[in-house]
This record gives C-alpha cells, structure tokens and sequence, in this order.
C-alpha cells in the first residue's frame, strides 16, 4: 500500500511539473505585422479569427505608420489610409477574442525608405537630421551617400508636437494601453551637419528620444514598446550594424526606463541575447521573421529561459513577437496560396511553423 502510495505522489509530482498553462510556458505569444488596407480588412479579419485565435495568439502589433486618416494632422496621411470605422473593427474582433491591439509608427529612424521620404520628413523638412542627403540619389545599399534610412532631429523643438498629435491620436483610435515607437536602425543620429545636435553624444540623444516618448505616453498611462537592435553593441557581440549598434547608442541601454518592453529581433540565428536585455531589468520577447527553424528555436529558447533562472528574471523574459515586413495585400495571398508566385513565401512558411509550434505547447 505505501509502496502504491508514493507511486500515486510520483505520479501526481511529475504531471504538476508538466501541466504549466501556456500563459505560464509563454506569456506573450504575439505577431507584428503591417496593418491592412482597407481593401484587405475582410481577409485579415478572418486571418485573425482562423489563424491567431486558435494559435492562442494574444498580442497583435500593426505597423500603422502613416497609413491612418488622421484628423490632426491630414496632411500625413499615407494614400488609401484606414478609417476609424476599420480601425473599430479590428479593435472588436481582437478584443472578443482576448487579443491585445498595440499600434506601430516609426519614430526617430525610418523615416524613408529608398527613393521615398515617407510622410514626415515630406511634410517637414525641416525636422530632417541630413537635409543634404537626398533619397531621390538612393542606388541601394551600401551607397556613396551612405543612405539606408532618413531621421528626424530629436532636439528639433516643433517635432513633438507634431509627432505626439499623431500617437495621442493613433493610440485613442486603438484603445489601446501601450504603443510601439519603433526605433530601429537608426543610422543617422548626432550628425555633424545638424545645428541642434552636432558634437552631442549619440547614446545620450538615442536615449533622451525614449525619456520623451516614454514620458509623453505615461501620461496617458500607456506602456512603450521598441526593437531592441539599437541597444547591442554589434562590435563586441560580434552581431553586426544591422542587429546591433555600431555609432554607440547601445550605450543608452543604462540611460532609459526599465518598463519599456524590448522587440529583441534576429533573423537569421537565433541570437541569445533575450537574457541580456532582463538581466539589464527590461521586459523582453524575442523576435524572429522568415526562416522557421530560427523562429521555432527562438520559441523554445524563450520557454527554457523561463525555467533556468530566478522568478525575477523570468518574469522579465515575457515571450515571443514573430514579424512580418511584406505588406499585408502580399503577405495575405502568400498565407491563403492565392497567388502560385507566392506559395511557398517564407514570410508565410515561417509564421505557420511558429502558430503550429504554439498549438503544440497545450
């Protein structure tokens, strides 16, 4: 009988170590990706309804950038923006199927992209870091003009207001209680000919743009979001200018709060650099993109992360955010096999290994 006993103990011992709920494996299970047109909102709806929800996707977060009719400042909207009307739909469906909506524009880098300045620097050119560089010259990377994305001035005194217009207005259309800033890839920061910021010290201009955003979005208590590429030191780690930072603003990584959450993204290996950034006390979620055994692994090393460490750094080390960058019109026929060209695009190969990937783990 005792023998039986402690049988039935063992049993029960080993099935409670294996029964964590998911939201204990993996707390965040998210997806970020450009947000629809308004033409492709039935079809991203029912991807939302057919894919994510029964992937138990909870965090949904849409590059919206310009591609909303603002009515604070019109003239930034993007050709064929969404309506508030289409952004209310896609609040309801997330929120019925306990999704979280964070919205995305790019701030501080990004703001073009090859021949094209998109529609800040357009519109004001003057909050432009390197007016003499000029997008329409753009012959691809690496150039002679040094070009891969433009920048706004941080110290510019009128950007702000324009910039947080647009947020204040994006997030209040999203309801949503946190917003993702961007902030990647900023190549172009502390230039010489810029009158504001010349000579200034770029870790310190890097991270008194998160201070300002950071601060302007806790006012409205919501929580900031960013990719965490510029924050590595590319040099020692070896990561490189494109994943980490080669002009020192990863020096910045001690400068900023430590509740903003870090989009830690690589892509084509899977970097371990997810436990630097809770070890630093951030809140982390790995990211990967279009190559699906790197995106599987980064999974699974987030979920074993969780279980080699203290409760305190696991709780830093919050999940896994899988990007996609095509645009939703060609992301969404590659999905569904709509167009044979796309079939086997690896945006779409990669996102599907992930959510199987999410189904096995109940």
């Amino acid at each position: 009988m005792k023998r039986v006993l402690l049988i039935l103990i063992a049993i029960i011992i080993g099935f409670s170590a294996q029964a964590k709920t998911l939201d204990e494996k993996l707390p965040i299970r998210g997806l970020a990706v450009a947000a629809p047109t308004p033409q492709d909102m039935d079809l991203f709806v029912r991807f939302i309804k057919e894919e994510l929800v029964p992937a138990k996707v909870n965090l949904l977060i849409l590059r919206v950038d310009w591609g909303y009719a603002y009515e604070s400042h019109p003239e930034l909207r993007d050709e064929n923006p969404l309506s508030r009307a289409d952004v209310d739909r896609l609040v309801s469906v997330c929120r019925e199927n306990g999704i979280r909506l964070v919205p995305h524009i790019n701030l501080l880098g990004h703001q073009s992209w090859a021949k094209e300045t998109n529609a800040l620097l357009r519109e004001y050119p003057q909050f432009d870091e390197t007016p003499s560089v000029k997008t329409e010259d753009y012959e691809g990377w690496p150039n002679p003009q040094g070009l891969y994305c433009k920048s706004y001035c941080p110290l510019h005194p009128d950007v702000h207001k324009i910039v947080f217009d647009v947020v204040d207005e994006l997030c209040d259309a999203f309801q949503s209680d946190a917003f993702h800033a961007g902030m990647d890839e900023v190549f172009y920061i502390g230039e010489k000919e810029c009158p504001r910021c010349n000579g200034l010290d770029k870790a310190e201009l890097y991270a008194g743009e998160i201070r300002t955003i950071h601060d302007h979005l806790a006012l409205s208590g919501r929580r900031m979001m960013i990719w965490g590429d510029r924050l590595l030191d590319g040099r020692t780690t070896g990561i490189g200018e494109w994943e980490a930072s080669y002009n020192y603003t990863w020096r910045a990584i001690d400068m900023i709060p430590k509740d903003i959450l870090i989009c830690d993204w690589h892509y084509g290996r899977a970097d371990l650099t997810g436990v630097f950034f809770a070890l630093k006390g951030f809140p982390v979620v790995s990211c990967g993109y279009e190559n699906p055994v790197t995106a599987v692994q980064q999974v699974k090393d987030m979920i074993q992360f969780r279980t080699q460490t203290t409760k305190v750094t696991a709780s830093k080390l919050q999940g896994y955010v899988h990007t996609i960058w095509s645009g939703s019109e060609h992301f969404l026929k590659a999905y569904y096999g709509k167009d044979e060209d796309n079939q086997k695009n690896s945006d779409a190969k990669a996102l599907k290994a992930v959510l199987a990937y999410f189904n096995s783990l109940e």
